[in-house]
């Protein structure tokens, strides 16, 4: 089985796809994947330079993050221009790494894909797990987190889908709202429910 894992900011997420981890179950992260796709040498990296000038490089070839963060930032335009070179990238890779953990004859793969809604790639998974949060416990933990104002904080939670829309369009849901126990407990229930575990 192919579960997408997802959630919204500061919604314990990464907790819960590290249970995934420690109950032997393979991850194939959205996060990592974007940034092992713009290493030095690698095609994407090389399209971007091309598109934004060499400017947005290190010294070392390595990819100057929070220069190509101002630049598209301030211009939606380029921004568009980025996640088009990226996005169809970052995908592939997904796609080939839980391919190569099927063929290596995993039953089932984990994708943690933060954006899976605002994405639209619920059809890269047979089955969808959203990790939910009580909004005044996402923004209290946000705000500790991230050492961010309350407005700050509040946009950025503004910034993503309703984790409410997101919980209708999920197989199941866990409410991280109380003890890593209780998170736990809520994990194990559904992959034993889904025969998973």
């Amino acid at each position: 089985m192919i579960i997408g894992l997802t959630g919204s900011i500061a919604s314990g997420k990464s907790t819960v796809a590290k249970m995934m981890t420690d109950l032997g179950l393979p991850i194939v992260d959205a996060d990592v994947v974007a940034r092992d796709v713009v290493e030095p040498g690698t095609e994407t990296l090389k399209i971007i330079a091309q598109n934004f000038g060499d400017d947005i490089l290190l010294e070392d070839g390595h990819l100057n993050r929070p220069k190509l963060g101002d630049i598209i930032f301030h211009e939606p335009a380029k921004r568009k221009i980025l996640n088009d070179i990226m996005h169809p990238a970052i995908r592939a890779e997904m796609l080939r790494q839980r391919d190569v953990l099927i063929a290596a004859g995993e039953k089932h793969v984990v994708m943690d894909i933060p954006l899976l809604f605002e994405s639209k790639l619920q059809h890269f998974v047979e089955r969808i797990l959203v990790v939910s949060v009580k909004e005044e416990v996402q923004l209290r933990r946000l705000m500790e987190r991230n050492a961010l104002s309350k407005e700050d904080a509040i946009a950025r939670i503004h910034s993503q889908l309703p984790l409410s829309v997101k919980e209708k369009g999920a197989h199941a849901v866990i409410y991280n709202n109380e003890k890593l126990e209780n998170t736990e407990e809520q994990l194990k229930k559904i992959l034993t429910y889904w025969e998973v575990l």
